[in-house]
């Protein structure tokens, strides 16, 4: 049922163009056709396609309307709706709406086409944001075909990973090691309590940066920590839709909380049932606005968590221990961590554990105004 036709170029080259046409009790139900420069390229494909259409439903997978991949990264944001991450709906859609590959037909994207698309993207970018934007889209491959019927074939990313890891295109995120000093915790809570003495429905930074620090907790988990899910007898915490690989929602994990923590936490006061009821963007701008005002350099918001995983295994805990706190499910990456050590507490005597309560707060700030 297949043909190849043969024709020359105006440059004096030859073309081979694929035919098919099927034709059911003499009407023709499909055709499709595809040109390529060699005729044992253009036979390979013809081989293979009439094979594909010859399985059991492969010529009805066929007359579907097509789809670009732009339309199923569109979908996949569309229904997934506010259940996926905001880096992760950035990366897809500047994919849709910059790049080449979203305008291709999910039928014709092969392994090649990913990696060609990866070396674009890494003449602008780092390895490490090149294999973020490769794992962002592969979550669309994963569920076009079983969800929707999308002929994307998840293969071809795999292969695609192989072939660009190999390569050095893209390449794990470097690990920080970046931690604060308590000079620059100082500086930080120094800032912030002037700043709420001043603006006094800002918000709490002076709570929200020793909370993140003694519970190890993301930025975004820490805003959507609620009342309900704190159970102060046992000391714990449930943590809802944390950040796994794998997949966020509904990944629901019951952490231990330090009681450092839990002072942090209790001092916020039972006003929504959210314990810390505000914007994690906001929180993020603050803080690296801050840094930048007072001098510190290179410092992160989530750079606490990393601080706060430190002094656990500073303090003595074994890895299963600091896992309850820090809600890792693999072992593997605390394993950078356990060969800290350290025989005193950085924390014991630091002066903002006595400032819990506002009006401690307040007092510490009027005292450092009148030594100034």
């Amino acid at each position: 049922m297949g043909t190849i036709v043969s024709k020359s170029r105006k440059d004096g080259s030859i073309s081979h163009c694929a035919q098919i046409l099927i034709k059911r009790k003499g009407k023709i139900v499909h055709r499709e056709s595809k040109v390529f420069s060699r005729k044992r390229v253009a036979q390979a494909w013809l081989n293979k396609r009439e094979t594909e259409l010859s399985l059991p439903g492969g010529l009805e997978r066929a007359q579907k309307p097509s789809k670009t991949l732009g339309g199923v990264i569109k979908r996949y944001i569309e229904d997934h709706n506010k259940n996926i991450g905001r880096t992760k709906a950035q990366v897809l859609e500047t994919i849709r709406e910059q790049h080449a590959i979203a305008e291709l037909d999910c039928t014709e994207i092969r392994s090649e086409h990913i990696v060609e698309f990866a070396k674009q993207l890494s003449q602008n970018v780092q390895p490490q944001t090149v294999g973020n934007y490769l794992s962002h889209l592969s979550a669309v491959f994963s569920i076009a075909r079983a969800a929707w019927g999308y002929p994307l074939d998840k293969q071809v990313m795999a292969d695609a990973h192989i072939v660009c890891k190999r390569l050095g295109i893209t390449s794990k995120s470097k690990q920080r090691d970046r931690r604060p000093s308590l000079e620059e915790l100082d500086k930080l809570l120094t800032h912030f309590c002037l700043s709420q003495a001043k603006y006094p429905g800002s918000t709490p930074m002076p709570q929200i940066i020793p909370f993140a620090l003694f519970s190890t907790r993301r930025l975004d988990e820490i805003c959507r920590l609620t009342w309900a899910d704190f159970d102060k007898e046992h000391k714990r915490i449930w943590v809802r839709d944390m950040k796994h690989p794998g997949e966020k929602i509904g990944n629901d994990v019951l952490v231990d909380l330090p009681d450092r923590a839990i002072s942090f936490l209790e001092n916020q006061g039972e006003v929504d049932e959210k314990i810390f009821p505000y914007n994690p963007r906001t929180i993020s701008t603050t803080f690296t606005r801050a840094c930048k005002v007072l001098g510190i350099e290179d410092l992160h918001f989530h750079d606490l968590r990393h601080e706060g995983i430190s002094t656990l295994f500073e303090s003595g805990l074994t890895i299963p221990h600091v896992a309850a706190v820090s809600g890792h499910r693999s072992w593997t990456s605390l394993k950078r961590y356990a060969h800290i050590q350290s025989s005193t507490d950085k924390y014991e005597d630091w002066e903002w554990l006595a400032n819990l309560t506002t009006l401690a707060i307040t007092e510490g700030v009027a005292d450092t105004k009148e030594e100034a």
